[in-house]
């Protein structure tokens, strides 16, 4: 039966180079700082590591979910302003909620059928800057009428049409799949300890660029800077992985009474930026860092968007002939534990493929950038290991499930 859904396949699309800002835990020493401004710096950053000329880039595609700064309209074109990329080149906002980096990889992917060179994509995202809005008051305020500002960040996790806020909807996931808490926190706990030890060992440091106060002036443009709070340098790392036990965990309260999901087992939340250069894979003048063979969007109930990755997933397998113990690792963004643990089941996933190096409870999820993290600490896990296919993924609010398939380029018999 062939299963329903979209499904982009490409036959010669390679990204080049990927980078990243560290994630920085919610009101920490990048919360001042634009998205935009995020985005810049790592789009400048992507290319001067790729060696190429900023010239060369005739596509832009950003995305970032929050209104986080008053021009934000103009994320996307002053990104491609401020990196060097020619006036002429036009600039694309792209939004598919958590999935939107996978989705800035798959336009781009798209875009070299139709005449695309060099694209520049960038998720950027700032969760300090959520504003305090109000929607209705427009035409002024009434009097003795209560005045309605909500907390956009906290405001947002509530689905509407499944009448539920997300965390709600893993708890669905957990009764479906008979998750005790016992079982999310087990996970979570793995989350945390494989993360520390990644960033013990070094395995981040080479995705991510330092931030530090830079001004970025190019000539004939107003000049924008990055201003990092007075006594920080540098934000050289991630901030949120830290120790902790099964003990600490789970004496943490419930979100929902009666349920499993908590301040623990849940995503971090977190500021960063990520970008990647994607190319013709028959054009790269040197060896890219991944292959990008195929990239599905599959749409799931409200009530368990978090089961999203599952389809998209068995979309990926059936569109590209592969079964699932031909992929060698798989990336899936931990929104929740008991979300990523009701995919994990639900495919029958081998714990050991699954988020080597941890995931979003410990790192944190900046929504429009966490795809691309996914996709380059997959790739450099397959060219680490000399493995071969790879696949991330990521659950969507609204409920949308996306997926990725890569193959590395290094690969050898």
């Amino acid at each position: 039966m062939k299963l329903a859904g979209l499904c982009s396949v490409f036959e010669d699309a390679a990204i080049i180079e990927m980078v990243r800002t560290p994630w920085s835990d919610l009101g920490a020493a990048l919360a001042g700082v634009s998205p935009i401004d995020l985005g810049i710096k790592v789009a400048r950053e992507v290319i001067a590591r790729s060696g190429v000329d900023s010239q060369a880039v005739d596509s832009v595609l950003a995305g970032s979910m929050a209104q986080a700064s008053f021009d934000a309209y103009m994320l996307p074109r002053h990104i491609g302003l401020y990196s060097g990329v020619p006036k002429a080149v036009p600039a694309l906002a792209v939004q598919r909620i958590c999935g939107t980096g996978l989705e800035l990889l798959r336009q781009a992917g798209e875009q070299l059928t139709f005449g695309v060179e060099l694209a520049l994509c960038v998720g950027s995202e700032s969760m300090s800057r959520n504003p305090i809005a109000a929607y209705d008051h427009r035409g002024g305020f009434k009097l003795g009428a209560p005045v309605a500002f909500k907390d956009f960040l906290w405001e947002a996790l509530y689905d509407p049409a499944a009448g539920l806020d997300m965390i709600a909807t893993a708890e669905n996931l957990a009764r479906q799949y008979g998750l005790a808490r016992e079982d999310v926190d087990a996970y979570a706990l793995r989350s945390h300890q494989r993360t520390l030890m990644a960033q013990t060992q070094g395995w981040f440091d080479e995705e991510i660029v330092a931030v530090h106060s830079e001004t970025f002036a190019p000539e004939h443009y107003q000049a924008r800077a990055i201003k990092l709070p007075r006594g920080v340098e540098q934000v050289g790392k991630d901030t949120h992985p830290r120790a902790t036990d099964a003990s600490a965990l789970s004496r943490l309260a419930a979100v929902h009474a009666g349920g499993v999901q908590t301040a623990g087992n849940s995503c971090a939340v977190v500021d960063g930026a990520a970008a990647a250069l994607v190319c013709r894979y028959s054009g790269c003048s040197r060896p890219p860092l991944a292959r990008m063979l195929m990239a599905t969007a599959v749409g799931v109930a409200p009530h368990t968007m978090g089961i999203g990755p599952v389809p998209a997933i068995e979309l990926l397998l059936q569109r590209s002939g592969l079964r699932l113990d031909e992929i060698d690792r798989f990336e899936i963004n931990e929104a929740q534990a008991a979300q990523v643990l009701a995919v994990s089941h639900a495919l029958e996933l081998d714990p050991e493929r699954l988020n080597p190096h941890g995931g979003a409870i410990a790192l944190g999820h900046p929504l429009a950038a966490t795809g691309l993290r996914l996709v380059h600490t997959l790739a450099r896990q397959l060219r680490a290991g000399n493995l071969r296919y790879g696949i991330a993924a990521a659950c969507i609010g609204g409920g949308q499930g996306m997926a990725l398939l890569i193959e590395n380029p290094h690969y050898a018999d």
